[in-house]
């Protein structure tokens, strides 16, 4: 009970403090709406702020449908360090990757970041939890219709969402032509994402659940709800999760949601990343083979020093993690695999099988890992 209690508390604060947060920005919309003046106040370009608003002053009945219409078509303008201008709107087909934590999001955007036309940068935390927090409002009725009564509708609360995701994804990083968010759980709300944003692409990351549970445990990687001391837990709950996103995924079709395997990613990153670029509609850029090299250069690959997958992508992409959890698992847990994890089945991997086949690498693959395990043993004293 008490841990139970411990856990509802901590949900609780962070649900508080998501809604402070939302509260905040959109207080801080306000106050720059009225500060501006009229039409005739002069901006440079180091003010990279909302447009539409100025124009908008002056006109009659500026909190009406029409002109918030207006604001969303023109969203946000973001200049780089030598003042070129990026343009966001709702329009834009951001790149949203996600799936279960430690199922290779984090190498999906790195690679992508070496990629000239687009940006990734590391995980926001704020945009799944503002999500998770739309999400809750709407499962409940009671608050549907409280929110409602005040005037806040679903339109508003729309508009509100999409400002402030937008604004995040903009503006904590580099500006690019193509922007792209990494927040693994963001596509727990895919469908609503996919309403919000009709041009937005998403990649979901897809990886046998047993290597996701131990990397996420042997780690030590905390996710909310989960029992890191308790692989049965863990894949059960795995299960679900991702059982949710991929419905989503199917959901809203092929065009506009890919699924990629960790594995495949891992195994063959050429033939992978080229179908992912075609599917977001990039031209091919042989970099995205290479991320190592754009690491902390301008325009390539910036990193977090407290995400934990940090240590891992410094380096190019090899075998080293894809059967590390055989042999850790309990025996009981993998003798009751099937009805554990029965995601596992339903995407292709053999709940029985330890260790799984899970195909034949690229010859570069191959040499990387050679080349990796050589600096290792040569690193030991």
């Amino acid at each position: 009970m008490r841990g139970s209690s411990r856990h509802k508390l901590l949900v609780a604060c962070g649900l508080a403090a998501a809604s402070a947060l939302l509260v905040l920005y959109l207080g801080q919309q306000a106050l720059e709406c009225q500060a501006r003046g009229g039409p005739g106040e002069a901006r440079g370009p180091e003010d990279p702020r909302w447009l539409g608003w100025d124009e908008l002053a002056g006109k009659e009945n500026t909190r009406s449908s029409d002109a918030m219409g207006v604001h969303r078509r023109q969203g946000l303008v973001v200049f780089d360090p030598v003042r070129r201008e990026f343009r966001y709107n709702e329009s834009i087909p951001i790149i949203f990757i996600g799936g279960f934590p430690r199922s290779g999001t984090t190498l999906m955007r790195v690679m992508l970041d070496a990629h000239s036309q687009v940006r990734c940068g590391e995980e926001t935390r704020v945009v799944p939890r503002v999500l998770g927090m739309h999400q809750m409002w709407m499962k409940s009725e009671k608050e549907r219709v409280r929110l409602a009564e005040a005037g806040v509708t679903d339109a508003v609360l729309d508009d509100a969402v999409r400002a402030f995701v937008l604004e995040i994804v903009a503006k904590h990083g580099e500006p690019a032509q193509r922007l792209c968010n990494k927040d693994p759980f963001a596509l727990k709300s895919l469908s609503y994402l996919a309403t919000l944003f009709p041009e937005s692409r998403f990649l979901l990351m897809l990886r046998d659940g047993r290597a996701s549970v131990h990397s996420m445990i042997s780690r030590h990687v905390t996710v909310s709800g989960f029992d890191l001391s308790s692989y049965r837990d863990c894949l059960s709950k795995w299960s679900r999760a991702v059982e949710g996103m991929h419905a989503q995924c199917l959901a809203v079709g092929p065009r506009r949601c890919m699924a990629v395997r960790y594995e495949t990613l891992a195994l063959r990153p050429e033939a992978t990343m080229r179908e992912a670029l075609a599917f977001l509609g990039l031209p091919w850029e042989a970099a995205v083979l290479h991320h190592e090299d754009m690491i902390g250069k301008a325009g390539g690959v910036s990193l977090s020093k407290v995400e934990r997958s940090t240590d891992q992508v410094v380096k190019p992409v090899n075998l080293e993690a894809l059967a590390r959890w055989v042999g850790q698992i309990p025996h009981d847990v993998v003798r009751d695999m099937a009805e554990v994890a029965p995601m596992l089945d339903r995407l292709g991997y053999d709940p029985r099988a330890n260790p799984p086949r899970y195909g034949t690498p690229e010859s570069r693959v191959v040499d990387n890992t050679r080349k990796i395990k050589q600096r290792n043993a040569t690193a030991v004293p």
